[in-house]
């Protein structure tokens, strides 16, 4: 197993430096919020600093798993943050050779992680030329008896392109036509811009699903996600690999996170500010004449490119809109895709402060034309 370090992790904006940019665009979560809105100060300072649950806190459990049908609490392992997620997921079900269809663009830990164990990687890619749509006939002549595993993330990001209800049900009838499990990344799904797709974890035994409170709750920095699958062989082993991690979670962020989760109302003020902010990058795009793009149907990313017949030097963009108008936005690489295409993240700031960032992105186009 080898690794080398993402480019979205690397260049993040908390590696180059929050105090050297005005405008993160990049950033891909709500605002974050302070604890006290979850939690009291004296009921914090006086948590033991024991071991934990190694599943996790069970009143933990019991609130996640409210989310999904068919599932128990003892169906929900507790994590360190979805990144953990994933990780112990792939390391416990994959090997050196196994074929694997991942979808692409994607959080890159989905594909990289794969590659890293030596598997067999299929992509599945969505193009913009057909609305970032999957192509369920593509996929379906990719899975096979032979793969072992379909990873998948909806909404999607970097693009927040969507499935129906219809192409999920179609979707669980391939893996389980081959008996493979079906991954699905639902870090967005209380992010749905319409009606929420049901969990895969919920749709078949051979389901698991992954998600946080880092992107909808705006709680990052307490690195709790977790994994939901029905399967409880699986289940012993995905717990035997995040022992070998980590043994269990900081028992104070699992605390928090039971306040996080009572507090379900504030997903209602956090949509409010996506859709917000939504509305106003569609009126600039409109006005944007470099840009062009599938606007976003779930999720707080978009994934627009500029368009070749404009002659912009994409480097040079980049380089004039960093240093010059301190604006961050995530470039294409971090997901595999040409620099031509950059994600923007709309969930952040004001729809005020928010304009004043995408006005920085249509200064620096300009000054980058060749």
């Amino acid at each position: 197993m080898w690794f080398n370090r993402m480019a979205i992790e690397k260049e993040s904006p908390e590696e180059y430096g929050y105090e050297k940019i005005k405008y993160n665009l990049a950033e891909s979560s709500v605002p974050d919020e302070p604890l006290n809105l979850f939690i009291e100060a004296e009921k914090l300072i006086n948590i033991l600093p024991s071991y934990g649950y190694h599943k996790g806190k069970p009143e933990l459990r019991k609130l996640i798993v409210q989310q999904y049908e068919k599932l128990s609490p003892e169906n929900i392992l507790v994590t360190n943050g979805a990144a953990e997620a994933l990780f112990v997921v792939e390391a416990t079900l994959l090997k050196p050779g196994d074929k694997v269809v991942v979808l692409h663009p994607n959080y890159p830990s989905n594909y990289e992680v794969p590659k890293s164990l030596g598997c067999d990687e299929k992509l599945i890619s969505l193009k913009f030329e057909e609305n970032f749509d999957l192509g369920l006939d593509e996929l379906r002549k990719m899975v096979d008896k032979d793969v072992k595993l379909v990873s998948l993330t909806y909404p999607n990001n970097p693009t927040g392109a969507m499935l129906s209800e219809n192409e999920l049900r179609e979707i669980v009838e391939m893996v389980e036509d081959c008996g493979c499990y079906l991954l699905m990344d639902e870090t967005y799904r209380e992010l749905s811009h319409g009606n929420k797709l049901p969990t895969v974890a919920s749709l078949t035994p051979l389901g698991i699903s992954v998600s946080t409170l880092s992107k909808a709750y705006g709680t990052p920095g307490i690195r709790i996600g977790w994994i939901a699958t029905r399967d409880d062989e699986l289940m012993e082993k995905l717990i035997a690999a995040k022992e070998q991690i980590n043994i269990c979670n900081s028992v104070i962020d699992e605390e928090i996170a039971v306040g996080v989760l009572r507090r379900r109302d504030i997903l209602e003020k956090n949509m409010k500010r996506a859709l917000e902010n939504l509305k106003v990058l569609s009126d600039w795009m409109e006005e944007e004449r470099h840009l062009e793009w599938v606007p976003p149907k779930g999720g707080l990313v978009c994934f627009p490119r500029i368009k070749e017949n404009m002659h912009v030097d994409v480097p040079r963009f980049y380089s004039i809109l960093l240093e010059k108008y301190r604006t961050f936005v995530g470039p294409g690489h971090w997901f595999n895709m040409p620099d031509s295409y950059l994600r923007i993240g709309y969930g952040w700031y004001s729809p005020e402060e928010f304009y004043k960032g995408l006005e920085n992105i249509s200064k620096a186009l300009k000054e980058a034309e060749k």
